[in-house]
């Protein structure tokens, strides 16, 4: 009997065009999105400035309440932004770093931009530390712990590591961070959408993630989470007008804030963004996180026992509940070998230091997987032949 998940191949139309493996990378585009834009498109057409007070405003509120169930959040915790880059810029700007409690403390498995970001945080006093990492496909977070200390301020924490697909236990440092009086920022990008999560359930002080990726919501949609009681209490520096308790007044001066979550917007919403994101939050949703999990651990077992009867390295981790969605293959000259499968219709990705990446959502099939493999072991096994070229 069919899986009845493959019922929703139909509603995206890349499926029909190349095996899509890179989920982890962009999700496929559900039909449905196209008719949400063009719905954007006729309402600002339509209605103009109106459309700001028939709906427009809130939906950075409505579309950010669709992630409640995906997220496990309370309604009204979320508000969205342009990428996660903005949201912990948001974040950072709700603290100062010129007391004795100033670290940011992470892996240097991070994502580089949060790197980026909060070592920009240096200039206002932040220290910012980085634990080397003692295993790049599944660190062990002592050391992690260990630095986390009352000095601590700020810990990003990525949930699921976008290089290994390995999951962190994100329970352990957010109690470690609690008891010495630290806030942990927890990266979701990699998890929301492919594993069940509860940030509510953890006490997470903080959320952030993007749409890009297993949420099949596309570009420009980013979102925070902020824990409700934490929330009435901060005073984010880094707002916009959408952040005051009354924009249209146009009031000159501070901005008094609004309550959470637009106290934590800036400027105009990105509303073309938000219309997009949407069909695919309602698909997970509808769909189910635990289901789409199920389905993902069944594909991504499949790769697993196919690269491993092949003798290729994994660099990701075998055991199903410290791996996320995608499976990261490491094979001679990979990086060739990755444009030569997309080439071929397979499409994936390569990144320094991990390998192959291939990620199967709920939308694809064993056959899929199969196929991918195939190939990639016929090219695998050319690889000697044609980097010698022709005689």
């Amino acid at each position: 009997m069919p899986d009845p998940l493959l019922r929703w191949r139909d509603e995206f139309p890349i499926l029909d065009t190349c095996t899509y493996l890179v989920s982890h990378s962009l999700g496929a585009m559900p039909r449905r999105t196209a008719a949400s834009l063009q719905a954007y498109a006729e309402t600002w057409a339509s209605r103009g400035v109106q459309a700001w007070h028939e709906g427009w405003w809130e939906m950075g509120r409505t579309v950010g309440d669709l992630l409640v169930p995906i997220l496990g959040v309370e309604p009204g915790t979320v508000s969205m932004h342009q990428n996660v880059t903005v949201a912990m810029a948001i974040i950072a700007s709700c603290f100062s770093f010129d007391d004795r409690r100033r670290r940011i403390v992470m892996s240097d498995q991070e994502f580089p931009s949060n790197m980026y970001l909060f070592d920009g945080f240096r200039r206002y006093g932040a220290e910012v530390v980085y634990v080397a990492a003692t295993d790049r496909i599944e660190p062990d977070l002592e050391p992690l712990l260990d630095a986390i200390d009352e000095r601590t301020l700020l810990v990003p924490l990525s949930v699921v590591l976008f290089r290994s697909a390995c999951i962190q236990d994100a329970a352990a440092v957010i109690e470690k961070a609690h008891r010495v009086g630290a806030h942990v920022i927890l990266d979701v990008y990699q998890a929301a959408g492919t594993i069940p999560l509860d940030i509510g359930g953890l006490g997470a002080d903080f959320a952030v993630g993007g749409s890009v990726k297993w949420l099949c919501g596309g570009p420009g949609a980013g979102y925070l989470y902020v824990r409700p009681d934490l929330a009435a209490q901060l005073q984010p520096a880094l707002i916009g007008w959408a952040a005051h308790v009354a924009p249209f007044d146009f009031a000159s001066g501070p901005a008094r804030l609004a309550a959470p979550p637009e106290r934590f917007q800036s400027g105009t919403p990105n509303i073309p963004a938000l219309y997009a994101a949407r069909s695919g939050y309602e698909i997970v949703g509808e769909i189910g996180v635990e289901t789409i999990r199920s389905r993902s651990l069944g594909l991504t077992r499949r790769l697993i026992d196919r690269a491993q009867a092949a003798g290729w390295c994994l660099n990701t981790p075998l055991e199903d509940h410290r791996r996320g969605g995608a499976v990261i293959l490491d094979v001679p000259n990979g990086k060739a070998i990755a444009e030569a499968l997309i080439q071929s219709g397979v499409i994936v990705d390569y990144r320094p230091d991990a390998g192959i990446r291939m990620s199967p959502h709920f939308y694809n099939t064993e056959a899929e997987i199969d196929r991918a493999l195939d190939l990639l072991q016929e090219l695998v096994a050319s690889e000697p032949r044609r980097k010698a070229g022709p005689h």
